[in-house]
């Protein structure tokens, strides 16, 4: 018997088991099948109702904007309609927007009808009377006769005087219209009230009750009154068609003014949809099975052995050292040409080892310059994404609001998409300047000195004397190696600059403990115990006012070219993110010491917690305290928490932010910004917050994309949310930072 012959016997062995476990498997999934069907008629009624909700707060963002219009002050009629006309060609969802005086009646309206109408029989007028918010009443519009939802709005005075109702009729026609064509017109859409009025009669021919007729008493009015009794209502015409319904059933704007929206489909629709997956899903495994014995055929007919002998020439002439072999296209498929890419991808790899090796030399020469790009684009990248916050939140909103107006809501997406460009683009930029996250190590800082006293000597040349003094049993410090290399090698170049006739120059380093009236170059205190690395120089010296702006970037004293002014701004930024400070003195004519101080490590640091599950709820009502300096994002990010439903406190600076919480006890979590002016930055600020409030929950947030924040001890697991972001990251990092479980 052929290889050939064993090969398909085998196959066909292996398949009548799982082909018959597929086939029940088949049956089961036409249950399951018609069971989703079901829950999607839910699922699309609840998915209306949500819409119906969005527009009816959208709405009610509307009115609270055309009340502080000034057209709406006047007491000219036709004036007013005429704003009010304007208003609603923007807005076609609305079939009407007026204006109610206090007595129930009809100043103007859009359509300039100069009708006389008296409103106070109408339930959403009285409703208006004693509500500060929105009142709704689906009925049929008296102007235009169609079913629409009137959403009204008092106005008041300052001293809470009523001054008068807007009124918007929004088409439920249209609205019903506009899902049903979303739905590929599959499922019929019904709207009733609750007196069992049909506002939105379905469009298919199983539906017998006209618009403006009533269901009242009928079963279906009965279940989409109370749809937690029964999942789905069926309802028989006279020609005996059944049609199955779901009723929006979670609790809604809509539905508490007494609309029910309900969704139905015809049974026998549902049935047919999933006996027609059953026969393609029948269909789909026995062309599986034909193409599988196929396959199996045409494997066994092609030489296995031409192949592996490719493969073995390949593998003689990587022994010789051959880096150029290849096997050439084709490849089989399977192991055989998984193995063929892989010899192939090996020659590739150990030739560019090769050039990588000769191209070391030159990125090495560079990597100072690309340090000082990584410092300018972060402050780039930290700006820029702060405005980009900006326009991406409200582009969103923008989209929001115009969903209605397809050109103006194409024009809010081309803005969003052109700041998520501008996000790739800050972190391209950050990318090529290749600024990477700080690496802490537990180190011991005399023995990194130790290593590089070589590379600091000949760096600063014969005619300069250099002294190491270097405490025993220095303590341990969670430092960046590389970092303080670079900081250190810095520092001992500008003293070397400060030193053109020689001199002596002295790097220390000891454990000291600092106190309340240490101060950094900042004016801030920071007591603790600390590992104290200072470079001392008998250079030239600085003036007060030149030592005052030392560490400000771009600031330099030396000629273009000789220097960017970024060497000690760097130092100071390496520092601080490592949780240390920096001190400076300097007299002109007696050189410069400058002190870096890095945090002692009392502990080695905690596991870090498993990752909770993400939380599912993006609304709360909590209240949160927002750190933010920039104007523009502060006010951004305080809508959309109040969008959400948060109880919001902003405050544009660290010290605001600490006395605020001194005097407000009901402060749930603080949302700040890493990088602000001041002196003091979010985890500084994070880790005195949580000193005065040790139940303080804190999420931090950041420009700088690829530079993450190191936790304050006391502070627990850091969460970071990166800008710019989207309404939905925003809601989904508050929510899991508040759902954290208590340090």
């Amino acid at each position: 018997m052929s290889l050939r012959t064993r090969l398909l016997i085998l196959v066909i062995a292996a398949m009548l088991v799982p082909a018959g476990l597929v086939g029940v498997r088949f049956v089961q999934n036409r249950s399951s099948d018609i069971n989703a069907a079901l829950a999607n008629l839910t699922a699309a009624a609840d998915e209306i109702a949500g819409d119906l909700d969005e527009k009816i707060q959208g709405t009610a963002q509307l009115h609270y904007g055309l009340s502080r219009a000034r057209d709406l002050d006047t007491r000219d009629k036709a004036a007013c309609s005429a704003f009010l006309s304007d208003v609603r060609e923007e807005y076609p969802q609305f079939t009407g927007i007026l204006t109610i005086d206090p007595d129930g009646r009809l100043f103007c309206d859009s359509l300039r009808t100069n009708r006389t109408l008296d409103l106070r029989d109408r339930a959403y007028f009285k409703q208006a009377l004693v509500s500060p918010g929105v009142a709704l009443e689906p009925v049929f519009g008296r102007l235009t006769g169609i079913s629409v939802l009137q959403i009204a709005y008092p106005v008041r005075s300052e001293a809470g005087a009523l001054k008068l109702i807007l009124l918007a009729s929004f088409n439920l026609r249209k609205f019903a219209e506009f899902h049903h064509k979303r739905l590929l017109g599959e499922k019929d859409i019904l709207l009733v009230d609750g007196k069992g009025t049909v506002l939105v009669a379905p469009s298919g021919g199983g539906w017998t009750e006209p618009v403006g007729g009533s269901i009242a008493g009928s079963e279906l009015l009965r279940f989409a009154a109370t749809p937690d009794q029964k999942a789905f209502q069926e309802v028989t015409d006279r020609e005996g068609r059944t049609q199955v319904w779901a009723v929006a059933a979670r609790s809604s704007l809509a539905r508490n003014a007494g609309l029910y929206i309900l969704v139905g489909r015809s049974k026998d629709g549902l049935v047919a949809a999933a006996n027609r997956r059953l026969y393609e899903d029948m269909a789909i495994l026995a062309v599986a099975s034909l193409l599988l014995l196929a396959a199996v055929w045409i494997l066994a007919t092609v030489s296995v052995g031409r192949q592996v002998g490719r493969l073995a020439a390949m593998a003689k002439k990587l022994g010789r050292g051959d880096l150029s072999a290849r096997i050439s296209p084709p490849h089989p498929r399977g192991e055989l040409g998984g193995l063929m890419t892989l010899l192939n991808d090996t020659a590739e790899s150990l030739q560019q080892q090769r050039a990588d090796i000769a191209d070391l030399s030159q990125k090495l020469s560079q990597s100072q310059k690309m340090e000082a790009m990584g410092q300018l684009t972060g402050g780039v990248a930290h700006d820029f994404n702060n405005l980009l916050t900006v326009i991406l939140g409200n582009s969103e909103h923008l989209a929001d609001r115009l969903a209605g107006d397809r050109e103006l809501h194409r024009i809010a997406g081309d803005i969003a998409t052109a700041a998520e460009r501008g996000s790739d683009l800050t972190r391209s930029l950050l990318a090529f300047a290749r600024k990477q996250p700080l690496r802490p190590r537990d180190i011991d800082i005399a023995g990194k000195l130790l290593d590089m006293e070589p590379l600091l000597r000949r760096s600063l040349g014969e005619h300069i004397e250099c002294t190491f003094a270097l405490d025993a049993d220095l303590w341990m410090t969670s430092v960046d190696p590389g970092q303080l290399a670079t900081a250190l090698l810095n520092l001992v170049l500008n003293a070397r600059d400060a030193l053109p006739d020689g001199g002596k120059l002295t790097v220390e380093a000891r454990n000291i403990s600092l106190g309340e009236t240490d101060l950094d170059v900042n004016g801030e205190s920071r007591p603790g115990d600390y590992v104290m690395v200072a470079v001392t120089d008998t250079g030239t010296g600085m003036t007060a006012e030149v030592a005052g702006r030392a560490f400000e970037p771009f600031f330099t004293t030396k000629e273009v070219g000789k220097g960017t002014g970024l060497g000690l701004s760097m130092v100071y930024g390496f520092v601080r993110q490592s949780g240390g400070l920096v001190q400076m003195q300097s007299e002109p004519g007696h050189g410069t010491v400058v002190k870096l101080f890095f945090p002692r490590l009392a502990a080695a640091p905690a596991e870090e917690p498993a990752p909770g599950e993400q939380a599912v709820v993006s609304e709360g009502n909590e209240t949160i305290l927002v750190v933010e300096d920039d104007d523009m994002v502060r006010a951004y990010v305080e809508s959309e928490l109040k969008a959400l439903g948060y109880r919001v406190l902003a405050r544009s600076n660290g010290p605001a932010a600490l006395d605020l919480l001194r005097q407000r006890g009901d402060i749930h979590l603080l949302f700040t910004d890493v990088v602000m002016p001041g002196g003091m930055f979010g985890p500084e600020l994070a880790r005195q917050a949580v000193q005065l409030r040790p139940g303080l929950k804190v999420l931090f947030t950041s420009g700088y994309t690829q530079n993450p924040v190191k936790t304050p001890d006391g502070v627990g697991d850091a969460r970071i949310l990166t800008k710019p972001f989207r309404r939905k990251d925003l809601a989904a990092m508050l929510r899991a930072a508040l759902s954290a479980p208590p340090r």
